[in-house]
């Protein structure tokens, strides 16, 4: 049993490899909240995932903190907790704010699994040592850097490319990796950067053979994503439209896609993506695992989820030097040369933080007793 005796919140920075670019925004350090749970002497970690800015979801960094320090960790205060997933029960008074909630929950089944020696793939019903993992690419100043970029992951093992595509970057991009690298498995994220208008032009892509187009219409209407869904070919991923199993249960029984990209920080946590998770093997719907840029702690949950059985597509889990020069784990996650990563078999999330990294990394810590 759980009760927390104090939390530590600390905003982390960490400069990207390179710049990530998609329709929406672009990212060269990556700010999060490292969520620390403290009681009997252990501690459980959590990442949340909110951006700096309001354009992947309203939720912000800044945001979060709030929604941390002043509500989500005070709810927590007093309760015992005898499994896990009574998390999401405790901070479902508070509204939205589902990254900020996920992260909280996720450092509480962490906690569990290092007290009763249980690493979270098998807390959670995962059924996979290792995943498969594909790599997400942005959009780049010049296509030549894209197929340069393309040909580098595949050399390295990546099991699927994808690449951000937006009006005007869109057709002769997919086009060229076709021409110069065949038959690849290969998506497109439109990160909501297309409207219903432009369907003709979303058309256009069922030329390609992509496993999927993600997250085409910026009007997040499940409504307008079947209709769309009946004009493509190519099966529509949603993302930013499904944020918890109501929206999920909705998509699924409009025919709204075939397939979906799960992410714990983005429909609340993980006791929202087991119900998900089941929703979708009642319904036949392929699942992968969503990256927002995670450290090493974020990642880790991520190989967790990714190891469900129902999560049959490569997630965007790329090994760590993807994205950062130095993680903030031990061991950090690594590309297998068979295009894989290793989940993490550890109590909990089965890595333990480098706390000369974290300190490096951090530019603001609150400490907060319950």
């Amino acid at each position: 049993m759980l009760t927390i005796e104090r939390v530590i919140l600390r905003l982390l920075q960490m400069p990207l490899v390179k710049p990530f670019v998609t329709s929406a925004q672009a990212t060269a350090v990556r700010p999060f909240i490292l969520v620390e749970v403290q009681a009997e002497g252990v501690s459980g970690f959590g990442e949340c995932v909110a951006m700096p800015d309001p354009y992947y979801t309203e939720e912000t960094v800044e945001t979060a903190w709030h929604i941390l320090r002043d509500f989500a960790v005070p709810a927590m205060a007093g309760k015992r907790i005898h499994r896990p997933e009574e998390t999401h029960a405790i901070l479902g008074r508070i509204r939205g704010n589902r990254m900020a909630k996920a992260a909280l929950e996720a450092s509480v089944w962490d906690w569990f699994g290092k007290t009763e020696g249980r690493s979270l793939r098998d807390m959670l019903g995962g059924v996979r040592d290792r995943v498969p993992v594909g790599v997400s690419l942005g959009v780049y100043p010049r296509l030549e850097d894209l197929l340069r970029d393309v040909e580098h992951y595949l050399a390295q093992g990546y099991r699927r490319i994808k690449v951000k595509i937006k009006p005007g970057w869109d057709v002769d991009v997919l086009a060229a990796i076709r021409r110069t690298f065949g038959d690849i498995p290969l998506t497109a994220d439109a990160n909501m950067a297309y409207s219903t208008h432009e369907a003709e032009q979303l058309k256009k892509l069922d030329e390609f053979g992509l496993l999927y187009i993600e997250e085409p219409l910026a009007e997040e209407n499940v409504w307008a994503y079947a209709q769309l869904q009946q004009q493509l070919s190519t099966a529509i991923c949603l993302d930013e439209t499904v944020r918890s199993r109501t929206d999920a249960r909705q998509a699924f029984q409009l025919n709204a896609c075939r397939v979906l990209n799960v992410k714990a920080g983005r429909v609340g946590g993980l006791a929202e993506v087991l119900h998900i998770h089941q929703m979708a093997q009642d319904a036949d719907i392929p699942l992968w695992c969503g990256g927002m840029l995670e450290s090493g702690v974020g990642r880790a949950m991520n190989l967790a989820v990714a190891a469900l059985p129902g999560f049959v597509y490569p997630g965007d889990i790329s090994a760590s030097d993807r994205y950062y020069v130095r993680d903030i784990v031990h061991p950090p996650a690594v590309l297998n040369p068979d295009g894989t990563v290793d989940v993490p078999a550890g109590p909990g999330i089965g890595v333990e933080l480098d706390w000369e990294a974290v300190h490096h990394y951090t530019v603001r810590t609150e400490r907060i007793h319950l």
